[in-house]
């Protein structure tokens, strides 16, 4: 399976409205606290769009949800892993994509055959408290032995600038968070990343 370059995360529907257009092919819904009505109409919605723009839709941990809106790829925590039904989720056709920080949670990932596996924080970031210190460039290109030809999802603290350190360190996609959401000019950034990324895509 290949990863377009250029993974973002969202946590919205209305940003993949805003984003989608300027030729995103890669998006993730990340949404932490929603009640379940707000999150399936959620979900509906960034699925129609995707499908409207030719962008690939995962869906953050609400896995139950996403099997049941006919979503087809999935990311776990994890967390989530421990209590989630891989056999339903394998069953619904769906991709996986699983969250590393630590050999531990490697170990656990690969078990699991993923489709996708991610590996964060690659540099300091300030999306969410982290107790796992950044990881490094050297970090990447250790994963990707361990799990090649699965796909590496690199995140974290990336901007365009750091772009070319991450893949030449060995991921396959690079996720993006707070770089396009909190910029002051959020499409400007999303048009730098999709042309920055393109000689990989």
């Amino acid at each position: 399976m290949k990863l377009d370059p250029f993974y973002l995360i969202v946590d919205s529907a209305a940003w993949i409205e805003r984003l989608a257009p300027l030729g995103v092919r890669l998006v993730q819904l990340r949404i932490k606290a929603m009640d379940e009505a707000g999150l399936r109409a959620e979900i509906r919605k960034a699925k129609a769009l995707c499908a409207e723009h030719q962008c690939q839709l995962i869906v953050n941990d609400h896995w139950q949800l996403a099997i049941e809106e006919g979503c087809d790829f999935i990311h776990l925590g994890q967390e989530d892993l421990q209590t989630a039904d891989l056999s339903a989720i394998r069953a619904a056709g769906m991709r996986l994509g699983l969250s590393t920080h630590d050999h531990a949670e490697l170990e656990t990932a690969i078990a699991a055959k993923p489709d996708c596996i991610a590996l964060g924080p690659v540099y300091p970031t300030i999306l969410k408290k982290m107790k796992w210190a950044p990881q490094g460039l050297e970090r990447i290109g250790e994963w990707k032995r361990r799990i090649a030809p699965i796909p590496l999802v690199a995140i974290g603290g990336l901007n365009p600038d750091r772009l070319d350190g991450v893949f030449d360190a060995g991921a396959d996609s690079a996720a993006v968070v707070t770089d396009i959401t909190l910029n002051a000019d959020p499409e400007a950034r999303t048009r730098e990343w999709i042309a920055r990324t393109e000689r990989w895509r």
